[in-house]
Formats: C-alpha cells, structure tokens, sequence
C-alpha cells in the first residue's frame, strides 16, 4: 500500500469519537471483545475436557499428551494468521477476511457443544485453528489502517484495543468456565459459540459506518491470469496433504506424539522461511530489508515472552487444578477461573499504560528496551512460582495468592511488549506484505507454542523447582541482552520508534 491508498483510507475514517479516537476502534473493540469471549471461554475448559476422566465428562487423555496437545493446539492457532495474511493481502481485503473467520470459529465452537468423541474435537480445533488464523491478524492490521504512522496516538490506540480483547477474556472464564466445570462442558462450548455470533453481528451492524475504507484495500492483489494456477496448486497440496494423513493414521504411523513433533519443527521452519522470503522479495526495498533484520531479535524476544505466557492455560492451568487450594477464603474456587486473572490485570492496568507512552511522549523507551521489560517480567512470573515448592514441598496445596502474583507479573511484561509488538509490527512491515508481517507477529506466538508442546513434558512435581527456574532464567538473561543492543536494533529500524 503506498502512502497515497494509506492517506485515503485515513481520510475516510472517522477520526474522533471513541475516547478520542477514530470510531473505527469501536467496531475493532467490541468485535474482538466477543471473539475472545468465545476462544478463552473454550480454552479455560478444554484442558479439563481433555484430560477429566469420560466418567467426569471428560474425554480421559493423559494428562502430559492433553498439555502437549493444547500447546500445538495453540501454536496452529496462530500459525494460521500466514493463510488469513494471504488471503487479506492477496484476495479479500482484511475487512472481509475478518467476518469469514468469524464464520469458521463459530462453526468449530457449536460441533464441541455437541457430545463427540476425539475424533470431533480435532475437528473442531480445525474450524478454529483456520477462523482465527483468518481474524485475529488481520483485525489487528485494520487497527493500523486507522492511523496515520506519525500519530502519536498510535500505541495508545493499540492498548485500548488490547483492553478490549481482555474483557472479554476476563468475562470468558468465569462464565464458561463455571458452567463447564460445574454443569456440562459441552453447554460452555454452546455459550462460547453464542459469543462469537454476537461479534459477527456488532461487525456487520458498525462496519460501513465506522471503518470507511479502512481494510477495504487489496496491497498485492493476485493477478487474474494468475488464480487459476495458485489455486490449483494450493488444492492439489491440501489434497496431498490429506491423502498423506489418511494413510499415516491407517497405517498407525501418524499418532499424535509423531503430529505434535511436525508441529514443533514447523514452529521454527516457517517463521525462518517468511523472513527469507520478505527480505529477499524484488518488492522490499533497502529500508524495509534494514527493518525486517531488526525485527529479527524483537521476533525472538516475544517468542521466549509467549513460551511463559502461554503456560498459563496447560502448566498453570493443571497446577491451579492440582497443586493450588481452592477452598480460599470462605470461597469455593474453580480452577478455570485463574484463567480470567491475566484479562483481568490487563483491563486495570492497559489504560494506565496508554495513558504513561503518551505522558512521555518522545521520553517513552524505545521499542527494544519496552521488549527487554516484557521479558524481565515474564521471567520474574515463573521464578516466584518456586517458592511454593521450595518453601512447602509438592506434597501440600499451594496457596492461590501465588498464582495470582505470577499472572500479575507476566501481565506487566505483556503491556510492555506486546501492544508495542503489534504497533511496531504495522510499523515496519514491508508496505508489500503488510497483512502478512502482522501474520509474522502472530507467529512469534506460534513458534512459542509448538517449542512449548515439548517442554512442558519435562514438567512434573519433582521437577518443579527446576522448571520453573530455568526457564524464568533464561528469559530474565535474553532480556538483559536485548537491552544492551537495544541502540544498535534502534539504527537499523530506519526512523521507526
């Protein structure tokens, strides 16, 4: 998109009146408010489906294999935004690419509130995966198309955005959750789907209104001469692919152990192969060659970041079930309710942080050293997480409050890093790739989450003090490292701060 398109979608937009921002940021809000409703309320219980015996309504996997899956689960998740990326950039636009995931992910949520059996979770796990690999990126990337590069308001805007993607990640937990795990899960999986069909509707209801021609635009449109190529090879591939599973499963060859190591090694191809790919396209020029190196060290940095803060919902998640009191206070607790205490520290906490970046204005800290922060933290979240252990052994509950402070200080790390990722990434994607580098950030989430479907094996009750240690370490080390190179990742940036 050259700055001519990029000036005329922000002159369509209207540019006030959602806490003095374009209205656009409302649709964005509120759309990505139900549809993380319906994905952390379906997340907060599927671990418990996974793994509570079929006697408890549960599917009766092993616990570690129900922990790896939901990592893979998660990192396919996001590896999906490379297909929403392509289809926006290419095809759709990202406004239209947005309502059609919206679409799938309903789907797949309404075949998990019908009893099924595993074979009908994998299936739904796909309508997913696919949806909001098709939404979730590129409503993030029409957040960008609402503001000019220069408007300070930038990073504000993004964390009022990120407010609205955790209340409803706060609310999820604490209704589908407790009707999951006190009722039925397949009644939360029902709730989760209703949720989504809501945030199709404010979409539908707001978009032509508020959003102008923000994510109307098509930056690399596919030639025509050129689709019926592409879209015979990317069908004769889905039919390879297909045919390939089919035969390793039959043949026993192709079990979930041998899926999750695919993913895993997948995890750390793609990424390495899109950077390669953007850097040496004829359409990325000098500076965003520069800029994309320098995305290099923030794209390793939120990747460790993710590898903590995604344990919440398997480790933590299994620890709060297992290891934590749930009888505090007079308060009967559910274990899916810590999964609400991340969104929850978000919503109090994002407007205080928008509210600091625009109080220092040019003073604020570069975006390298706000990432170097975001790992400090999330270091920090895993290493108090010993001191239960060290101080009690494993054999007795751990008191709650400690689960509470390590969900608080991941959530530092995570205002600090990622809203400024997601604000940084518009800011240096090559104009050519655009959606797609916004898919590029989402896969640091991706690449996290397919290394963590093979550590989280080593976590057990003996090894708890180690796990936890070694890890919060080694995030606490590269975020030192990061802050000291941080002046020489601000040159190659090329302007952007």
């Amino acid at each position: 998109m050259n700055s001519k398109d990029k000036d005329e979608i922000i002159r369509s937009v209207p540019q006030t009146g959602f806490f003095g921002h374009p209205r656009g940021l409302f649709t964005l809000f509120f759309t990505e408010f139900w549809e993380r409703f319906s994905y952390y309320g379906m997340r907060a219980i599927l671990i418990f489906y996974m793994y509570y015996e079929v006697t408890q309504g549960g599917l009766g996997l092993d616990r570690t294999t129900a922990n790896s899956i939901m990592a893979i689960y998660g990192s396919l998740v996001y590896m999906s935004g490379i297909i929403g990326g392509w289809i926006a950039d290419r095809l759709l636009g990202t406004a239209r690419t947005v309502f059609y995931g919206g679409i799938l992910i309903m789907i797949g949520h309404i075949i998990l509130s019908f009893p099924g059996s595993a074979t009908a979770l994998f299936v739904s796990m796909a309508f997913i995966i696919i949806g909001t690999g098709l939404l979730k990126p590129n409503v993030s990337s029409v957040v960008g198309d609402l503001y000019s590069d220069n408007d300070i308001r930038r990073d504000s805007g993004f964390s009022i955005y990120y407010m609205g993607i955790n209340l409803g990640g706060f609310l999820a937990p604490l209704i589908v959750g407790t009707i999951g795990q006190t009722y039925n899960f397949h009644l939360g999986f029902a709730i989760a789907a209703v949720g989504m069909f809501i945030g199709l509707i404010v979409y539908l209801l707001t978009r032509k209104k508020n959003l102008g021609l923000a994510g109307q635009h098509v930056p690399n449109p596919l030639a025509k001469e050129d689709r019926f190529k592409v879209f015979g090879s990317i069908g004769l591939g889905v039919v390879i692919i297909v045919i390939l599973g089919a035969i390793g499963i039959n043949t026993g060859y192709l079990t979930i152990e041998r899926f999750i190591f695919i993913v895993s090694i997948l995890g750390i191809l793609i990424p390495a192969a899109f950077f390669i790919f953007m850097y040496r396209s004829p359409k990325t020029n000098s500076d965003e060659r520069s800029r994309l190196l320098a995305y290099i060290p923030l794209f390793i940095a939120a990747m460790m970041f993710w590898a903590i803060q995604e344990q919440g919902s398997n480790i933590l998640a299994t620890y709060a079930n297992d290891r934590t009191q749930l009888e505090f206070a007079g308060i009967k607790l559910q274990s899916s309710w810590f999964q609400s205490l991340n969104p929850l520290f978000i919503v109090f906490l994002a407007p205080v942080f928008a509210w600091f970046w625009i109080r220092l204005g040019d003073r604020q800290p570069s975006t390298p050293k706000k990432f170097s922060l975001g790992l400090f933290f999330s270091g920090l979240s895993f290493i108090v997480m010993i001191f239960p252990a060290y101080l009690n052994g494993t054999e007795s509950l751990a008191n709650p409050l400690w689960l509470v402070l390590s969900f608080f200080l991941v959530v530092l790390g995570e205002l600090c890093l990622s809203p400024v990722g997601m604000s940084a990434t518009t800011k240096l994607a090559p104009q050519a790739f655009s959606a797609q580098t916004m898919s590029l950030w989402f896969l640091t989430n991706a690449s996290a989450q397919a290394i963590n479907a093979q550590v989280v094996k080593l976590y057990t009750e003996k090894t708890e003090i180690l796990y936890f240690g070694v890890i919060g370490g080694i995030a606490i080390v590269l975020g030192i490292i990061l802050f000291l190179i941080s002046p020489v990742i601000q040159r190659q940036m090329k302007g952007v701060r």
